[in-house]
């Protein structure tokens, strides 16, 4: 059991301060990427940690290059925490040709947007989203240098005894989700070929922000004393922070044709481990429902750990902040990460 009064108690403040704190890494390739940088879709879940998080990494050496975020903005106080911190906003529906066309031209962007829950019943918008607006966005920043978030989910599902999916794994999208998140990396891939747009392929498996992720689901099914389904045997899971400086320096490896990385934690997380010592640091018990089955969505992150060596925060460490964090009283964000899903619904 973690020992709260050994501990300083967890704040938004202090895990807001934890995502956007840059590495001397980021801070020495920023330097080396002419222009401003412009992160589309940034309203979503790690959008704003990451542009606050460039921000601070120009604003550490005195750098006055424009950080510029692009969103709808429906929630003022997420436009408010951005502009607080030196992040220029920009309202655009991406869905409208128009808008897309009218956004100022960044030699540098990072491509966030994308729909993955609430899919199921919802196809064609969530093909609108993630193939649609692909296609305006490419053709609108054809010179620019363009990292494309995309998913681990587009790889077939492997045995967690072959250590997971690397690059060099061909895709076998599973359900109208990966699929239309396919359709969005070919979508750029062409752009790469045809224009010679620079483009690296950022496929993340399940960033932690204690706020949510797969071990805010496991531990909010431990609180509320719902057995963990087990059908999923294993996943992979990486500290958002890290995960943030990794997509910034990524604008480096950006080429033509197009460039594939994975971005995942080292290890492959049995749930079951998982589980059991979320509940140890909770000091509740926990139940399974169901049998391991043999396969899930897991990808080989080796070579961004070459590129630009590991994670600060290991499993072991984020599974305790994610204890503590709901003993502190944090709050969830309602966004569950459907991990246990291998028929690609969501």
């Amino acid at each position: 059991m973690t020992n709260i009064k050994e501990r300083p108690k967890w704040t938004e403040e202090r895990l807001d301060q934890l995502l956007t704190e840059p590495d001397n890494g980021l801070i020495k390739d920023l330097q080396t990427i002419d222009g401003d940088i412009m992160l589309i879709g940034a309203g979503g879940k790690m959008g704003s940690t990451l542009s606050i998080m460039a921000r601070r990494a120009l604003d550490m050496v005195g750098d006055k290059r424009k950080v510029i975020a692009v969103s709808r903005f429906t929630d003022p106080a997420k436009s408010k925490i951005l502009t607080d911190n030196g992040v220029e906003i920009i309202s655009c529906d991406l869905l409208d040709f128009g808008a897309v066309d009218s956004l100022p031209k960044s030699p540098n962007v990072i491509f966030m947007a994308g729909r993955k829950f609430g899919t199921t019943g919802q196809e064609a918008a969530t093909w609108a989203m993630n193939a649609m607006v692909p296609s305006l966005v490419a053709r609108h920043f054809r010179d620019s240098r363009i990292v494309v978030f995309s998913s681990g989910n587009i790889y077939p599902l492997v045995k967690a005894s072959t250590g997971g999916c690397d690059e060099s794994v061909a895709p076998v999208p599973i359900g109208e989700y990966a699929m239309s998140t396919l359709a969005r990396e070919r979508v750029f891939e062409h752009a790469a070929k045809e224009w010679g747009t620079k483009v690296l392929m950022y496929r993340l498996n399940f960033a932690v922000d204690l706020r949510y992720g797969v071990l805010n689901d496991i531990a909010q099914q431990i609180l509320a004393e719902q057995p963990i389904e087990l059908g999923v045997p294993a996943f992979n899971v990486i500290w958002q922070g890290y995960a943030s400086s990794v997509a910034l320096r990524s604008l480096l490896l950006a080429d033509s044709p197009a460039k594939v990385l994975n971005v995942t934690g080292s290890e492959t997380v049995s749930v079951r481990y998982a589980a059991k010592m979320l509940a140890k640091h909770l000091s509740r018990e926990v139940s399974f429902v169901g049998t391991e089955d043999e396969l899930g969505f897991l990808s080989n992150s080796a070579q961004c750990y070459e590129l630009f060596g590991p994670s600060p925060v290991g499993i072991s460490q984020l599974i305790r902040w994610q204890a503590e964090w709901l003993m502190d009283g944090g709050r969830s964000l309602g966004l569950p990460t459907h991990f246990e899903q291998s028929g690609g619904k969501f």
